[in-house]
């Protein structure tokens, strides 16, 4: 066996489809654009979604809803999850990230107030709710916003 009697796999190689070269190679004439029409000018293009005149199905579906892009999201804990915490007095993102309380470190923490805290903590994260903030003051705590 030489390199110069290597061949392809028979069938694995396939000719060019040549159009417009007369009737008697069926893809003659209109070389397989049918007759008029936008696609048979060169040049067209076909827009996504578009159904030939007929109103496309993005548009004839109903829109419902918002969504508002600007949204805030944040993982929340609340005071009664802060309480499981007793060993440490000071509470960060970090500290509850290693404690498997939330789940990524790159996402806004917000402090929600249910439940109650006994103990005084000094608490740092993206955001608070009211109640919240009252029993963390009712317990001689401090919160830092980041």
């Amino acid at each position: 066996m030489n390199l110069g009697t290597l061949t392809y796999a028979p069938g694995s190689r396939k000719k060019r489809k040549r159009v417009g070269r007369g009737q008697g190679s069926g893809k003659g004439k209109t070389s397989g654009r049918g007759e008029k029409g936008a696609g048979s000018r060169s040049g067209f293009k076909k827009k996504i979604g578009f159904e030939g005149g007929q109103t496309p199905l993005q548009r004839r579906l109903p829109k419902r809803g918002f969504y508002n892009r600007f949204r805030k999201e944040y993982q929340i804990i609340n005071l009664r999850d802060l309480e499981r915490i007793a060993d440490i007095s000071k509470i960060d993102p970090q500290l509850l990230f290693e404690r498997g309380l939330i789940k990524k470190k790159n996402v806004p923490v917000k402090i929600l107030g249910e439940g109650e805290i006994n103990r005084k903590i000094e608490i740092s994260a993206h955001a608070f709710s009211q109640t919240a903030k009252e029993k963390i003051a009712a317990a001689q705590g401090r919160i830092s916003v980041l």
